[in-house]
């Protein structure tokens, strides 16, 4: 879930026993909780990982500046199934 919905009916989920669980980046620093520091060892690590190439990015295609045009093109090769990977659109 991206956001935070208005109101999110978790009920089906219950006889599935599925979980929701949410993780929120700012957390530490908004409430400055003990191990705040962590945030910035996190992000440092992870900044070392795409440094040394063992974490990739999943951009697929930059499919040019949003409009129109380009979107049509973009969910088009999205629907026909041999999209890989993300696909950006610039200029927001």
């Amino acid at each position: 879930v991206i956001d935070d919905p208005k109101s999110l009916d978790i009920n089906p989920f219950k006889r599935k026993s599925v979980s929701v669980h949410w993780e929120f980046m700012f957390t530490r620093s908004m409430f400055e909780t003990a191990d705040m520091a962590a945030q910035g060892e996190h992000l440092n690590e992870l900044a070392r990982l795409v440094d040394t190439g063992a974490i990739r990015t999943t951009l697929g295609e930059t499919g040019g500046l949003i409009n129109a045009a380009n979107l049509k093109r973009a969910h088009a090769l999205i629907e026909s199934g041999k999209a890989k990977g993300k696909i950006v659109l610039e200029g927001f």
